[in-house]
């Protein structure tokens, strides 16, 4: 069984560089023209998804629902697939806290295994454990009945997905590129989940690829 793991589209927040987390930002309008562009190339490669999953985020239900390309499939949203909490943090700017080392985001950015949440926030490891337990809970009972399955989610959630997949060093996070509608390609055999392919984008030119 195949799984293709989709980053959303873009937003606006995403255009001017501000963390999202679990606010509800919509895609704008290149974020649907992306996700278009990308439903139509995996409709000429002939793929074909047997179900679907999505954060309840809009910006990543709307992305699922584009790439699902109007298919009568079913499409779930589930929670853990929301993208990591940032307290208070939400809507920030990237770029400063990179400069400045005393900011509560500067670690997260810059060294993610050095990184302490806020009250209210997120670490990693939540989100990798909630990302663990819906491939378990989820994914993990259709091998053998499914093909191909959609799950569409966020930058941060998407990398602690497959880093709980490959046990990846946590200062090794930001080096992986997750451009907006950016697909990761698992493979779930007997049971075991491998990476096929990262980062893979149905367009020309990759946008947001990291904060």
């Amino acid at each position: 069984m195949k799984i293709y793991l989709f980053r959303h589209g873009e937003t606006d927040w995403n255009k001017q560089r501000r963390l999202q987390g679990q606010s509800d930002v919509p895609l704008n309008a290149f974020g649907i023209e992306l996700a278009e562009k990308t439903a139509r190339a995996l409709e000429q490669e002939g793929t074909v998804f047997d179900r679907a999953f999505s954060s309840p985020l809009s910006r990543a239900l709307e992305t699922a629902r584009i790439l699902s390309g109007g298919r009568d499939i079913p499409l779930e949203t589930d929670s853990r697939l929301i993208e990591m909490n940032f307290g208070a943090y939400e809507g920030s700017a990237f770029d400063p806290p990179k400069k400045e080392p005393s900011h509560p985001l500067h670690n997260f950015l810059c060294r993610p295994e050095c990184y302490v949440p806020a009250e209210g926030a997120e670490s990693f490891d939540e989100v990798g454990a909630r990302a663990g337990a819906f491939l378990r809970e989820k994914i993990m009972p259709l091998e053998g009945s499914c093909d191909t399955v959609l799950v569409t989610a966020h930058g941060a959630f998407n990398r602690c997905l497959l880093r709980a997949i490959s046990s990846a060093p946590l200062e090794d996070f930001w080096k992986v590129g997750l451009p907006n509608c950016a697909v990761s390609v698992l493979s779930l055999q007997n049971g075991c989940f491998e990476i096929l392919e990262m980062s893979r984008i149905y367009y020309e030119t990759p946008v947001n690829v990291r904060p």
